[in-house]
């Protein structure tokens, strides 16, 4: 298993060795030590989630109040997306920014995404299935999210994806831009803190 820290601190890539013969393929897609070894802390898994997308849906970008938010480790169990880790961390020296990997069932690689960052993806493929471990459960009036069309943010879709289907939820989504001045937004501090006090768990 490879880790590789992303251009967005506290996002990593994680490519699993795969050991084929003529029966098919195994692997571990998920380390719990090799990932504490990484990021500094073990995961606190409380809920695993599923969603199956047709080519070209676009779901995110989401996030949740920190703390305590929730670290994602997410990988493509089936077909391929195009998945974006976005900074929304006020101060943080790269807010604004973004970053990708490509998650499908070759590679079958996963991301991992820290508590109070932005995530979303886009289908690349029909019937594209991703699975995500989180670090804690649902909990709806916490859960916000950005437009993903956002010019500011400027995610760059494939042409594979087609045009971008949009939950009306996403649609509406504020901006980068207004999600900050209303205060939507986790700060670099706030976040930095509570990684602290994970780490120190």
């Amino acid at each position: 298993m490879q880790i590789r820290e992303l251009s967005i601190p506290d996002s990593y890539e994680i490519t699993p060795k795969q050991f084929a013969d003529d029966r098919g393929v195994f692997l571990e897609w998920y380390r719990f030590d090799r990932l504490e070894e990484a990021v500094g802390r073990s995961l606190d898994l409380r809920q695993a989630n599923t969603s199956v997308s047709k080519r070209g849906v676009v779901r995110g970008i989401h996030f949740a109040d920190i703390p305590p938010s929730q670290a994602k480790y997410v990988t493509a169990t089936h077909g391929a997306v195009l998945d974006f880790v976005i900074d929304i961390r006020v101060g943080s020296p790269t807010f604004g920014q973004w970053d990708s990997v490509l998650l499908d069932d070759q590679d079958r690689r996963a991301i991992y995404i820290a508590e109070g960052l932005g995530h979303c993806f886009v289908a690349l493929t029909d019937d594209a299935t991703v699975s995500y471990l989180v670090t804690d459960v649902y909990n709806a009036p916490r859960e916000h999210g950005i437009n993903p069309l956002d010019p500011e943010v400027a995610l760059v879709f494939p042409d594979a994806a087609g045009e971008p289907l949009l939950s009306p939820k996403d649609t509406e989504a504020p901006s980068l831009a207004e999600a900050a001045a209303s205060g939507l937004l986790p700060t670099w501090d706030a976040a930095r803190a509570f990684y602290a006090e994970l780490n120190a768990r």
